[in-house]
Formats: structure tokens, C-alpha cells, sequence
């Protein structure tokens, strides 16, 4: 039903095509919405800033500001958490993030769009991606040293052993609360959105003083679509910046 909050998050293939009995459920080839709007997404994002910046001129536009400013924003980022070191090794990395997840969430702003981040399944893919990228970095660039972000420096020795297991807990736990804190605030947004929205056209069509109370729902959803803007950019913003937090640990695994 088109009215159901939960509507707006269902995967439907648009191309479904049969490849016989295979193992491990392989046994067909679909290009679904999420695959369709994450492919928007990477290609509005790598578009704009390639139609923005060529040619980059002297005095810049209005679109190569923004793209000169995002280039910036991220950079200076990168720096202030990871070190030029960082900066070196990772920026291309956080960057292409950064501008793939606000490319997606702000694509999920338009009606009838659907948002690629409002699936757990593609947060946690990119969580893992981060996750699996800090420890081949780590043990690659520190060998054994790595196993110092376990071990803080200075801790009493008759309570390291706590303090390590919960580093360890804490380590391990990264990649849930990495892509469970976009795919919630994401799915949340949308689903509040969702339900004043309803509540405007089923107060309008009971007639009477109700119609006069529907403002009340319709001023609440103008408000929330404003909020949503704004939390869209958020979330890409802290997803990027806990990457280079985590990234930083790969290269300075010493507390």
C-alpha cells in the first residue's frame, strides 16, 4: 500500500533474469531500485564534479565553488583526524564516500526516489569495507605494532586485561555502529516524514474543523522535509569523519 511508512523501503527488481539451478540462491540476475539509485548516485556525483570543474576557471562559479569547497571541506577533514599522512593514503578513499552517501541521502529527498542508504545491507557493506581497509593498513604498515591499539599506554597492569577485552569489544563492535548509525537515521527520517505526511490528506478528506488541523500535520512535515536536508549532509559528514578516525588508527595504532 502506498500510504504504509514501510512502503517507500521496498526493494523491487526491475530486471530479473533466470540463470538455471545454482548453488547458494544464484539462480537468477536482478537489477533492483538499490542498484538503480546507487548507480544514480555515483554517476550525478562523479558529473557534477567533473561538469563543475572542467575547465576550472580563474574567477570560479557558482558550481565550482561548491565543488571547491566540498574538495576542501573533506581535505581539511581528512587532516585535522588522520595527519598528512592521512591525507596521502586516504583522501581519494573518504572523499568518494563522503560524495557517494550525500549523492545517495539526497536522492532519497525526492518523491517516489528511493534511498540506497535506508538499506542496512548497503551500510554495512560500506561499514565493512572501512573495517577490513583499517586492518589490512594497520597490520601491513605496523606488522605486530598494530596490536598496540588493544594495549592503551598507561593503564595499571592489574587492569589491563579488562581495559584490553573492551578495546577488543570495542574494535570488533566498529563496523555495527558505523553502518547501523547512517542506515537509522536514514530509515527513521524517511519514516517520520512519512507518517505526518499521511496525516494530511486523512484530516483534509474528514471534512470540517479537521481540515483546519491538517495544517498543523502539513506544517510539521514542511519542517521535517527542511530537517531531513540538513541531516542528509550530517550523516554523510559523520560517516566520513569516523572513517578517518578509524583509518588514523591503522597508521598511529599507539594510544
Amino acid at each position: 500500500m502506498s500510504n504504509d511508512p514501510i512502503h517507500q523501503f521496498h526493494v523491487n527488481n526491475n530486471v530479473d533474469v533466470p540463470l538455471g539451478e545454482l548453488p547458494f540462491g544464484l539462480g537468477h540476475l536482478a537489477f533492483n531500485d538499490a542498484a538503480l539509485f546507487m548507480g544514480l548516485s555515483v554517476a550525478g556525483a562523479a558529473g557534477f564534479m567533473m561538469w563543475a570543474m572542467r575547465p576550472a576557471a580563474v574567477v570560479p562559479g557558482r558550481a565550482q565553488v561548491v565543488a571547491e569547497g566540498a574538495y576542501s571541506f573533506i581535505h581539511s577533514m581528512v587532516k585535522d583526524a588522520a595527519g598528512e599522512e592521512g591525507v596521502k593514503r586516504f583522501f581519494p578513499f573518504v572523499f568518494t564516500l563522503f560524495l557517494f552517501i550525500f549523492a545517495a541521502n539526497m536522492l532519497g529527498m525526492f518523491p517516489y526516489f528511493f534511498t540506497p542508504t535506508s538499506q542496512i545491507i548497503i551500510t554495512a557493506t560500506m561499514a565493512l569495507m572501512v573495517f577490513f581497509t583499517v586492518i589490512t593498513v594497520g597490520i601491513a604498515k605496523n606488522g605486530f605494532k598494530f596490536l598496540k591499539l588493544f594495549v592503551p599506554s598507561g593503564v595499571p597492569w592489574y587492569i589491563l586485561w579488562f581495559v584490553v577485552i573492551i578495546e577488543i569489544i570495542s574494535f570488533f563492535s566498529r563496523p555495527l555502529s558505523h553502518a547501523v548509525r547512517l542506515w537509522a537515521n536514514v530509515l527513521a527520517g524517511h519514516l517520520v516524514l512519512k507518517v505526518f505526511a499521511g496525516f494530511v490528506p486523512m484530516m483534509a478528506a474528514a471534512g470540517g474543523i479537521w481540515i483546519l488541523g491538517s495544517v498543523l500535520p502539513l506544517t510539521m512535515t514542511v519542517a521535517l522535509y527542511a530537517l531531513e536536508f540538513l541531516v542528509a549532509f550530517l550523516q554523510a559528514y559523520v560517516f566520513a569523519l569516523l572513517t578517518c578516525i578509524y583509518l588514523n588508527d591503522a597508521l598511529h595504532p599507539g594510544h
